[in-house]
């Protein structure tokens, strides 16, 4: 957890993102969303697909496409607010100061050039090195995300890889620069399930041995539970609820987090798995009260009518849900 004293490595103040509609109207993907990141920590985003999490992600490095756009709030990195930037020096920003790695890294990498290649570039667009000290420092870092024969690898192009070590070379991509933050943005989508386990691994010990801090986007409460220190739930853009990783699965306050717990498979044996009924709601159509008060088993009267605020259940932990405020929580409900 960050002190009082200390100024966080990323911080984002009461973000919104926008997209445009048919019928012109201005619909929220992210809604005053607001956290956190200190020097060398993990912050867990997780939520379902729809939830807002890549749109967050890329709303803190500025590249939200039309028809979205960051409306208000400040995304600061080391206490300068990336909002206030223009494009010229956020691109100096995203890479050299925010590695990105992609949930699909056959998309992000470009096809036509060499892993090798792609790497001594972005090393070059940045100042660090050019031509064969460039290309010597691309095998490196191939070695350092443990690609196996680096030298060869690095002579070939992006379908020539497996998956694994596509979002091996991507995670070396994302730490060419030294950045201080990365945001790792579904790292083991399609993945089997061993490779899965290495690229988790890889980025646990690049986080120790550069001192990174990270931003870890899923939808896998497991890989949460393996990698963050802190955990965001989010649903239909806003964040729900915020603690440290130990305290949010041993006392969830929100029914959504409970649900989200209970769909683990394996979390009770020999039960059938829990499932939450219906979806996240489309961008747009989440109504003027709690976005998930459609799905929750314990709504109540106000939830329908009006979004709640937050309350803060203990140090470091809270929540946006009626059930936690005492003046409007029901008989026999509540906080566990």
């Amino acid at each position: 957890m960050i002190s009082p004293s200390e100024t966080p490595r990323l911080r984002v103040e009461h973000l919104r993102t926008v997209f445009r509609l048919a019928d012109g109207r201005d619909a929220a993907a992210v809604d005053d969303v607001s956290f956190d990141i200190g020097a060398g920590e993990t912050l867990g985003l997780v939520g379902e697909s729809g939830s807002g999490k890549s749109v967050t992600a890329l709303s803190i490095i500025r590249l939200v496409s039309a028809p979205g756009r960051i409306a208000s709030g400040r995304v600061e990195l080391d206490g300068r607010n990336l909002l206030d930037l223009d494009e010229g020096a956020m691109r100096h920003v995203r890479g050299r100061r925010i590695g990105f790695v992609f949930q699909e890294p056959m998309v992000a990498l470009d096809p036509v050039y060499t892993i090798g290649y792609q790497i001594a570039e972005t090393l070059a667009v940045h100042g660090l090195a050019r031509g064969a000290a460039a290309r010597a420092r691309a095998v490196e870092l191939l070695d350092a995300v443990r690609v196996p024969d680096p030298a060869r690898r690095a002579r070939d192009y992006p379908h020539q890889l497996s998956g694994g070590l596509r979002q091996r070379a991507m995670i070396a991509l994302a730490i060419a620069a030294d950045p201080t933050l990365v945001i790792a943005d579904e790292p083991t989508t399609a993945l089997d399930v061993t490779v899965q386990a290495e690229i988790l691994e890889l980025l646990r010990d690049m986080r120790r041995k550069l001192s990174l801090s990270m931003l870890l986007i899923t939808h896998d409460l497991g890989i949460i539970a393996m990698m963050a220190d802190r955990v965001a739930v989010m649903y239909a853009g806003r964040i729900v609820e915020q603690a440290p990783v130990d305290r949010l699965f041993a006392a969830p306050a929100h029914p959504y987090t409970r649900g989200l717990m209970a769909s683990i498979p394996g979390a009770q044996p020999g039960r059938q798995l829990t499932a939450i009924p219906g979806s996240v709601p489309a961008i747009g159509q989440a109504g003027v009260g709690c976005a998930f008060a459609p799905r929750c088993p314990d709504r109540f009267e106000p939830c329908g009518e009006r979004a709640p605020s937050i309350t803060v259940v203990d140090a470091g932990h809270d929540v946006r849900c009626f059930l936690n405020e005492p003046a409007m929580r029901p008989t026999g409900r509540g906080r566990p």
